[in-house]
C-alpha cells in the first residue's frame, strides 16, 4: 500500500539526524521533519483511488460519507505516525513541536484536497500519481518561489517564524474547505422541456 510505504520512508528521514549524533542541530532535523511530512503526503494522495470508482458511483452511499470513511482511517494512522517521527528526532535538535506539527498537517490536507478535486474534475479512477508528483514538484519549488514576505519554509530563530505560521494556518484552512466541497456531489443538470400540444405547437399542458 503507498501510506505504508511513504509512511516507512518519513520515519527513515525523521531518523536521520539521530543517526548523525553529534553533529546534528536544529536546521538539519527541520529539514528532516518536513521531508519526513512530504513523504506520509505523497502516500496519502493514494487515499482515494478507487479502481471500481465507476460502479460504487451508481451505489446510494454518498461521495461524501465515502470520502469521509477513508479519511478516518488515516487520521489515526496519519496521528500515532507523527508522533513516532517527532519522537525520532532527538529533543535538543526537534524543533517546536506545535508549528512542525501544523506543516505535517497542512501537507497531509493539501494531498487529500487534490485528492478530492481530482476525483470531481476528472474521471480517472486513479488520481493519486498526478496528485503526488503535483506535491513533490511543489514541495521542492515552493521554498525557492515564494516571497520572502510570504515565506513559509522559515527557522525557529528567523523573525518570521509565527508569521509564516500563521499563513500554514490559513493554507491549512483552505484546504480543508476544498476538500470539504469537493467531497460533495456535482450538481446536476435540470432540462425543462416544453410540453406540446396534439396539434404540433408548442405551448403549456392543460388539464
Amino acid at each position: 500500500m503507498a501510506i505504508g510505504a511513504a509512511g516507512s520512508l518519513g520515519l527513515v528521514l525523521a531518523a536521520v539526524p539521530r543517526l548523525m549524533g553529534d553533529q546534528a542541530d536544529g536546521r538539519p532535523a527541520l529539514n528532516a521533519l518536513r521531508a519526513s511530512a512530504v513523504a506520509f503526503a505523497l502516500g496519502a494522495a493514494f487515499v482515494l483511488d478507487d479502481p471500481a470508482r465507476h460502479t460504487t458511483a451508481a451505489v446510494p452511499t454518498r461521495r461524501a460519507v465515502r470520502h469521509g470513511l477513508r479519511v478516518l482511517l488515516v487520521a489515526p494512522v496519519a496521528a500515532v505516525w507523527w508522533t513516532a517521527a517527532l519522537l525520532l528526532v532527538p529533543v535538543p535538535v526537534r524543533p517546536p513541536a506545535a508549528a512542525i506539527t501544523l506543516e505535517a498537517a497542512t501537507a497531509l490536507a493539501l494531498a487529500l484536497a487534490g485528492s478530492a478535486f481530482a476525483v470531481r474534475r476528472g474521471d480517472g479512477a486513479r488520481p493519486g500519481q498526478a496528485v503526488a508528483a503535483f506535491l513533490l514538484v511543489g514541495s521542492v519549488l515552493g521554498p525557492l518561489l515564494t516571497p520572502g514576505n510570504w515565506a513559509l519554509f522559515t527557522t525557529p530563530d528567523d523573525p518570521g517564524w509565527a508569521a509564516g505560521h500563521d499563513r500554514w494556518a490559513v493554507l491549512l484552512c483552505a484546504a480543508l474547505l476544498v476538500g470539504a466541497v469537493c467531497a460533495t456531489e456535482p450538481g446536476r443538470r435540470v432540462t425543462f422541456r416544453r410540453l406540446r400540444s396534439p396539434s404540433g405547437t408548442s405551448g403549456p399542458s392543460r388539464a
